[in-house]
């Protein structure tokens, strides 16, 4: 999942949203014990979406429809198309226009400022350039996004040009977009129920 996505799932909690934001950029429990405990646990939920939906037979239908070269780099792919999904559909997933909540989440940040990370607050600039997260309603966004994401990593690779299969490959992921995301969220309602149950909260 990617960012859009992974707030959603937080839900309302502060620590879960930051959490969800903070995943990308924490590696390691040495890293995750800098941070207060409602973060950590929403960094752990966070990387604990990440599995659980790698694992799910929606995603590696998906995953094994990309042929070389681009099948290595099908999760980045897959991860942004869902994230340009979910914004296009947002008013089914949330009572709160997409526009608020992308504010919403700069206030949130700014509220916890000293919690953040040195790369958080760099992504948050770009987004701010490129007016994320409600820009990723629109396509040319989304191809953007993986153009850039190709220029970070260190080994030559295609995701400059994924628009030469977008037109096929998004109404597979369309399809497949409603049930995958309900069995994630359930899933995360689990996962909460028991941390909840763990900690006695």
């Amino acid at each position: 999942m990617n960012f859009l996505a992974h707030l959603l799932l937080a839900g309302d909690d502060e620590g879960l949203r930051l959490g969800a934001l903070l995943g990308d950029f924490v590696r390691g429990k040495h890293a995750l014990a800098e941070f207060d405990d409602d973060i950590q646990r929403g960094i752990m939920l966070h990387r604990h979406i990440d599995a659980f939906t790698d694992s799910l037979p929606g995603i590696s239908e998906l995953r094994s429809w990309f042929l070389p070269p681009f099948r290595r780099y099908g999760g980045i792919i897959i991860d942004l198309a869902f994230d340009y999904e979910l914004a296009n559909r947002w008013n089914g997933y949330s009572e709160t226009s997409l526009e608020d909540f992308d504010q919403g989440v700069r206030e949130l940040l700014a509220r916890h400022d000293s919690q953040l990370t040195g790369q958080l607050k760099g992504f948050m600039r770009y987004a701010d350039r490129r007016g994320l997260f409600t820009a990723y309603r629109e396509e040319s966004e989304i191809l953007y996004s993986l153009r850039g994401v190709g220029r970070r990593l260190s080994r030559p690779n295609p995701l400059h040009r994924v628009h030469e299969l977008w037109g096929d490959f998004e109404p597979l992921v369309s399809a497949r977009f409603e049930p995958v995301f309900e069995e994630i969220q359930l899933d995360v309602l689990e996962w909460l129920k028991s941390k909840s149950t763990i900690t006695g909260s």
